[in-house]
């Protein structure tokens, strides 16, 4: 769970992996403490360390490819750590996509995922 706006540089979570078998039971746990479905996403993922920094290789169904660059920090370093971050990419001749063109898709996406996946 995230909180902020979707494709925020940096928002605070909170994470809890869990068995895929159990996805059923969390989703009426959630359900159950009064939160709606209005999304799902199906993804695979493929995470490494690089140093300090996680890398996460993503395939959504129904949604495509995505390269993501996470760095858990303090508040008080986070924009030094958000530059540090887009210089990796850049190591990797990776292009950050704008956060009007992650809009679009992901509207698109929130509309659609139903018939998409």
């Amino acid at each position: 769970m995230k909180k902020g706006q979707i494709h925020d540089d940096s928002r605070e979570e909170i994470e809890i992996k869990f068995d895929k078998n159990d996805f059923e039971k969390l989703e009426k746990l959630f359900l159950h403490l009064g939160y709606n479905i209005s999304i799902k996403w199906f993804r695979k993922r493929f995470e490494f360390k690089w140093g300090d920094v996680t890398v996460c290789l993503d395939y959504t169904k129904g949604y495509g490819y995505i390269i993501e660059l996470e760095k858990i920090c303090t508040e008080e370093v986070k924009v030094q750590e958000f530059e540090n971050l887009q210089h990796k990419l850049k190591a990797l001749n990776v292009k950050t996509t704008s956060k009007e063109e992650f809009n679009k898709r992901f509207l698109y996406y929130k509309e659609n995922w139903k018939s998409l996946v």
